[in-house]
C-alpha cells in the first residue's frame, strides 16, 4: 500500500499538529503511538517493549504505515517552517553542482571510471580507449527509475575488458542483481543474477566469475529476516542462474560467511571466511586450471586473525595481516610448498597499516597517522624506494592495479577538498592530476586543525577541527556540529561533504572525533571501545563535546551532535546520559534496541563489537546504554532529529521508530523529537542527489534553529 497521505489529508493533519509560528515557539502535538502490554523478563528482570509492533515492516503493515505518514506529516510541516532550510537546500545543492570522478579501473588498454556532471542522481560509467581515448558512456543509471533512487554499485570489467559484471542496488537495498554487458557494443548480454547480498564480482577469465549470495527469503521477509547460510557461486556468461555452479559454502555453519577472490594471474582463488564484523577470517584456496573442480584446501584455519589479500604472483601469495602485529603488517607465502609458511616482508611500525598493493614491481603502502593518510613505495622484497607526497592533512584511496603495470591512480580529499584523482607512474616515481575538481569556494579560506583531548578515563583522543579562519582567528564560539562513530575498526578520517561545507559557509565549526572503537590505531584501539568497553566510546564523544566548550570553540548552548548508523546508536546513547550537554542532535539510521538487534536482517553479524543480547554478562552491558531502554522520563532533553529510511535493511527502520515513540511518550521537555522517514531510500548508499540535498537542508535546518547559527541573508 501506499506509504504516502493524500494530499488533503496530509494537509488537514499537518494544521493539527504544527502551529505555524517562529520555530522556537512551535507548538507540536505528537501523534498518539498505541502501546502494547509486552514485558518480557531477561535474567531477572522486567524490560517492557511497549512499541515492539513497530518492528513490522512497513510495506505490509497497514498500522505502521500509517504512523510512518502521520509522522513524517508532521516532521515535514515543522521543517518546512525553519527559516533556514531554504538557504541550506541552495547552497548544499550549488556545492554539489561540479564535475566529479571515480577512481578509474585499467582492463585490457581500456579505463573505466564514474563520472557525474554535478547534479546527477546517479553517477554515469564511462570507459575510454587508451589513458587519452575518447570517452564512451557505458552505464546511464539515471535512465533506470523515475525517482532516481535505482544506483549501479560495484562493476567489475574482464581481464581483457570486453565484459563488463556490474551489480544494481534499488531504492538502498542491501539485496544487489547482477548483470553483465558486452563493453564494445554496450549491450546487455541477458545474464541476471538474484539474491546477492555482501559480494564481490571475481572473474575468472571472461568465461564467468564469482559471488555471493544468500538463498531466496520467503516472501515479504526480504527486508527483515536474518542472513544465515551465505555461499559462493559460478556464472558462466550466457547461463541462467539455475546453472551456476555450487563453488564454496558451509552449511553445517549457516552464520558463516564467504568472499572470493582471484589473483591477477588467474591462478588462485582465495576464499575468506568470516562470521561477524571482526577482522577475524579463515583462508581456503582452490586451484584454477583446465580441470577445474572447486575444491578447495586450507590455507589459514580458524577465525582469529585479519588477513587481506593483495596480490598473487603465481605461487606467492602476499597478504596483510594482524597476527602478532596489531597495526599489521605485510607478508608472502608459497602456496605449493609441502607445509606453506608465511614470511614477514614489511614488519609493523607505530602507524596503522590501512591497506597495501602490487603495482608494477612495487608495493604501495598506505598508513593512517593519528587519523591523517600516509603512502609510501617500496620494492617487492620490502626495501623503502619513495614517499608519496600528499602535502595535506587529508585522506589518499585507491593506489590498485597489478603486477607489471607501471601505472597506479588514488584520489586525495579533505574537510576543504572534494576529491580529486591522481595518475601515479611507479617508474618515475610522479604523480600528475586526471581530474580534479572545479571549485565554487576558496580552500584556503579555512583552517582544519588537529588537536588532542583527553576522555574521563585520561586516554589521549584525537579530534579534527575545521572552521573559517576568520573564525579561528578571532577566537569566537559559534555553533559546532559534532560528529562520530567509534565501532566496527572503522576508522573516521578527514574527507568532503558538501552538507558539511554549507554549514562552515553559514559560520559554524565541524569536528570529527576519533573515538575509541575506530581502527584509526589498530587492533588496541578497537578492543577499547567495544563489548564490555563500549562506554568508553560514549565517554570519549562526551569528552569531545566538553572540551569544544571548555576551549571556546562553540558555547554551550551551541553544541550539535550527529552519528548514523553505529553513529545513530552513540548519539542516542550520549543524549540518555548527557541531556544537558547538546543543544540539538540528529541520530541517523541508528540501533537503538540493543536488546534485539541481532533478530533482523544483518544484525547477528555486529555480536563482535556489541556482544549476545543471549547471554546475561553481554545482556546486562547492552541494558546499561541501549538507546530505547534508557531515555529518562520528565527530563529536559535536547532538540532530537531521528532519520531513517523505510528500505533501510542493514539498520532496520524499527530501531528508529520504536526510539522516536519512546522519546515522544517520555514528555522529554519542551524541544521537538521528530522522525523523518525517507521513502525508497536504505542505509545511505545509492541515494539520489536530490533526496540527499533535501535530507541535508533539512538536518541542518534544525540543528541550525537550535543551536542559533543564522545563515547569511545575501550571497553565500
Amino acid at each position: 500500500m501506499s506509504r504516502r497521505l493524500p494530499a488533503t489529508l496530509a494537509a488537514l493533519v499537518a494544521l493539527s499538529l504544527v502551529t505555524p509560528v517562529a520555530a522556537e515557539k512551535m507548538t507540536l502535538s505528537y501523534p498518539e503511538t498505541s502501546k502494547v502490554d509486552l514485558v518480557e523478563t531477561q535474567f531477572g528482570e522486567a524490560v517492557p517493549d511497549p512499541y515492539r509492533w513497530l518492528e513490522n515492516d512497513v510495506r505490509t503493515d497497514k498500522a505502521v504505515a500509517e504512523w510512518v505518514a502521520k509522522q513524517n506529516t508532521l516532521t515535514q510541516g515543522y521543517l518546512a517552517q525553519l527559516p533556514q532550510r531554504e538557504w541550506f537546500a541552495q547552497r548544499i545543492k550549488s556545492l554539489m553542482n561540479y564535475e566529479r570522478f571515480g577512481l578509474p579501473r585499467k582492463a585490457g588498454g581500456y579505463y573505466f571510471y564514474m563520472r557525474n556532471s554535478g547534479l546527477q542522481n546517479q553517477s554515469q560509467l564511462f570507459v575510454r580507449k587508451g589513458l587519452n581515448g575518447t570517452p564512451k558512456l557505458l552505464i546511464d543509471p539515471n535512465a533506470w527509475a523515475k525517482d532516481g533512487a535505482t544506483a549501479l554499485d560495484a562493476w567489475v570489467p574482464s581481464k581483457n575488458g570486453k565484459l563488463l559484471a556490474y551489480s544494481i542496488q534499488d531504492g538502498g537495498s542491501d539485496w544487489r542483481t547482477i548483470k553483465v554487458l558486452d563493453v564494445t557494443t554496450g549491450k546487455d548480454l541477458g545474464d541476471g543474477i538474484k539474491w546477492a547480498k555482501f559480494t564481490g564480482i571475481a572473474w575468472v577469465g571472461s568465461e564467468g566469475f564469482l559471488y555471493s549470495r544468500f538463498p531466496e527469503p520467503q516472501p515479504g521477509a526480504e527486508f527483515q529476516s536474518l542472513n544465515k547460510n551465505q555461499a559462493i557461486y559460478f556464472h558462466r556468461i550466457g547461463t541462467p542462474q539455475s546453472q551456476d555452479e555450487l563453488v564454496y559454502s558451509t552449511p553445517n555453519d549457516p552464520e558463516l560467511g564467504h568472499g572470493a577472490q582471484v589473483t591477477h594471474d588467474g591462478r588462485w582463488v582465495v576464499i575468506t571466511t568470516s562470521k561477524g564484523t571482526d577482522s577475524r577470517y579463515a583462508l581456503h584456496l582452490i586451484p584454477l586450471g583446465k580441470n577445474r573442480k572447486w575444491q578447495a584446501r586450507t590455507l589459514v584455519a580458524g577465525l582469529e586473525n585479519d588477513w587481506r589479500l593483495v596480490e598473487g604472483m603465481g605461487d606467492t601469495l602476499y597478504f596483510v595481516t594482524n597476527k602478532d602485529a596489531p597495526k599489521l603488517k605485510v607478508v608472502k607465502v608459497n602456496v605449493a610448498a609441502a607445509r606453506p609458511q608465511f614470511e614477514e616482508v614489511i614488519g609493523e611500525r607505530a602507524e596503522t597499516l590501512e591497506r597495501a598493493e602490487i603495482v608494477g614491481d612495487r608495493l604501495i603502502l598506505s598508513y593512517l597517522k593519528d587519523a591523517k593518510s600516509v603512502a609510501e613505495v617500496r620494492s617487492l622484497d620490502g626495501k623503502p624506494v619513495q614517499q608519496i607526497a600528499l602535502n595535506a592533512i587529508g585522506t589518499a584511496s585507491g593506489f590498485s592495479g597489478e603486477p607489471g603495470d607501471p601505472e597506479t591512480f588514488y584520489s586525495f580529499s579533505s574537510f576543504n577538498q572534494p576529491s580529486g584523482i591522481f595518475r601515479f607512474d611507479t617508474r618515475t616515481g610522479k604523480s600528475e592530476p586526471f581530474a580534479l575538481p572545479k571549485l565554487t569556494f576558496n580552500p584556503a579560506d579555512y583552517a582544519i586543525e588537529q588537536r588532542f583531548y583527553n576522555s574521563k578515563d585520561g586516554t589521549r583522543v584525537p579530534m579534527f577541527v575545521v572552521r573559517k579562519k576568520d573564525v579561528a582567528q578571532a577566537g569566537k564560539a559559534v555553533p559546532t556540529l559534532l560528529y562520530g562513530y567509534g565501532g566496527f575498526d572503522i576508522s573516521l578520517t578527514p574527507g568532503f561533504s558538501a552538507a558539511r561545507m554549507a554549514w562552515l559557509e553559514a559560520g559554524g565549526a565541524f569536528a570529527l572525533a576519533n573515538l575509541r572503537g575506530g581502527g584509526e590505531y589498530g587492533k588496541a584501539w578497537h578492543d577499547a571501545g567495544r563489548l564490555g568497553n563500549k562506554q568508553n566510546v560514549f565517554d570519549d564523544f562526551i569528552a569531545a563535546g566538553e572540551y569544544l566548550i571548555g576551549q571556546g570553540i562553540t558555547p554551550k548552548n551551541g553544541l550539535t551532535i550527529q552519528g548514523g548508523s553505529n553513529g545513530g546508536l552513540l548519539v542516542g546513547a550520549v543524549v540518555n546520559q548527557r541531556p544537558d550537554l547538546f543543544a540539538a542532535a540528529n541520530a541517523a539510521v541508528g540501533v537503538m534496541d540493543m536488546l534485539r538487534f541481532d533478530r533482523f536482517t544483518a544484525g547477528r553479524y555486529w555480536v563482535d563489537d556489541y556482544g549476545y543480547p543471549s547471554k546475561e554478562a553481554d545482556w546486562r552491558v547492552l541494558r546499561a546504554y541501549s538507546p530505547y531502554h534508557n531515555i529518562k522520563v520528565g527530563v529536559e532533553y535536547p532538540a532530537m532529529l531521528v532519520t531513517t529510511a523505510d528500505t533501510d535493511d542493514r539498520v532496520v527502520p524499527g530501531h528508529s521508530f520504536k526510539y522516536t515513540a519512546a522519546l515522544q511518550a517520555a514528555k522529554a521537555g519542551d524541544k521537538p523529537h521528530l522522525i523523518r522517514i525517507e521513502t525508497r531510500a536504505g542505509h545511505g548508499s545509492g541515494k539520489p542527489t536530490d533526496k540527499a540535498v533535501a535530507e541535508g537542508a533539512d538536518v541542518l535546518a534544525f540543528l541550525a534553529q537550535w543551536s542559533g547559527l543564522e545563515v547569511p541573508r545575501s550571497g553565500k
